[in-house]
């Protein structure tokens, strides 16, 4: 249904949005719970430089172990430990060097612990002289690194068309929030940055709020607060049916997530990589969720989630949903904490 000042779907309405349990039947067999994302990341972040991080395989939640005696310490925390070679911390270090030496408009790195390696994505865009300045860095580091190109070029998903308008841009509303008093949504910072004022149409005669806070780059996230008079469920918006949101979390590798919005409707994949940096032509964000999921062009600001739960916000990425791509998002979780608001 197509939004009005009184029936507005919230993070359904995705408008460039990137937008996307089952009762298992007891048994005296069945396998423990295993602990809560919460408790893996807390574990995780006291293993300090004994771990590469973790992810999901099937299902299940592996914990990357440098040694003997971590894995020892993920057994008995119930969790299943898998013997790496390289550290977070090693790591780390890549990705701050190629920060220093190689920050290219049309690259990208993020951390994949599944691989226990950097994975540097660059884009076409990024040939001769570039290329041999990324290599530059990257050969230093042996099979810590593996380097990729994407057929596509890295861009903000910002486009004109439906969904929320502003500046004369179009862009996706992705989770509406609260500060305990008042109504806000979160979208991406490039949107927030070309638009003080956000319409539910194209002629910008139906208001539905006014930016307060835009972040970009660096980061990409912003905060519009809803005029009056507009309805605003926490949901997301799946093309013939909607999805509630009642909470929100940090991503894991591998785990599956939809995107919802007006350009590409429900598109779903999977996470590859966390902490991903990615050098657009406008700027440089760093702290990304990379994915596998595909967007075009007015998709930037939309949700994307897993289930009921609200994960990111689309950034950009290349590729389109016919030739596929990657596309990477703002952790929802931190403009969370910036503004002080949460889901609702």
């Amino acid at each position: 249904m197509r939004p009005t000042r009184t029936s507005f779907r919230a993070a359904a309405v995705t408008a460039a949005a990137l937008t996307m349990g089952a009762a298992v039947a007891a048994s005296a067999h069945a396998a423990p719970a295993q602990p809560s994302r919460q408790a893996v990341q807390s574990l995780v972040h006291t293993l300090g430089t004994h771990t590469a991080g973790s992810y999901l395989d099937h299902g299940t939640q592996i914990v990357t172990v440098t040694d003997a005696g971590t894995a020892a310490k993920v057994r008995q925390a119930g969790l299943t430990p898998r013997l790496v070679r390289y550290s977070a911390a090693h790591l780390h270090g890549i990705t701050a060097e190629l920060g220093r030496s190689a920050r290219i408009p049309g690259t990208a790195w993020a951390i994949d612990p599944r691989n226990d390696r950097v994975l540097v994505t660059t884009d076409r865009t990024v040939t001769g002289t570039k290329m041999s300045k990324v290599r530059s860095v990257t050969n230093q580091y042996g099979d810590a690194v593996t380097v990729r190109t994407t057929k596509g070029t890295f861009s903000t998903k910002i486009a004109g068309g439906d969904a929320i308008y502003g500046g004369g841009y179009r862009c996706s509303l992705g989770f509406n929030v609260t500060d305990g008093s008042s109504a806000y949504f979160l979208t991406a910072g490039h949107c927030g940055n070309v638009a003080s004022t956000w319409y539910s149409d194209s002629g910008q005669s139906t208001e539905v709020g006014t930016t307060q806070d835009s972040q970009f780059p660096d980061n990409d996230f912003a905060l519009v607060k809803y005029a009056d008079g507009v309805d605003h469920p926490s949901e997301v918006d799946l093309y013939g049916s909607s999805q509630p949101i009642t909470q929100a979390a940090d991503a894991q590798v591998g785990e599956n997530v939809q995107r919802s919005g007006s350009t590409t409707q429900v598109q779903g994949g999977s996470v590859e990589a966390l902490d991903a940096t990615v050098n657009y032509q406008e700027g440089t964000v760093n702290g990304l969720i990379q994915t596998n999921v595909c967007a075009e062009g007015g998709d930037s600001g939309g949700p994307l989630f897993d289930g009921s739960t609200a994960l990111g916000l689309t950034s950009g990425g290349s590729g389109d949903c016919s030739s596929g791509g990657e596309t990477f998002f703002q952790p929802v979780t931190e403009p969370l904490s910036t503004y002080g608001v949460q889901i609702g």
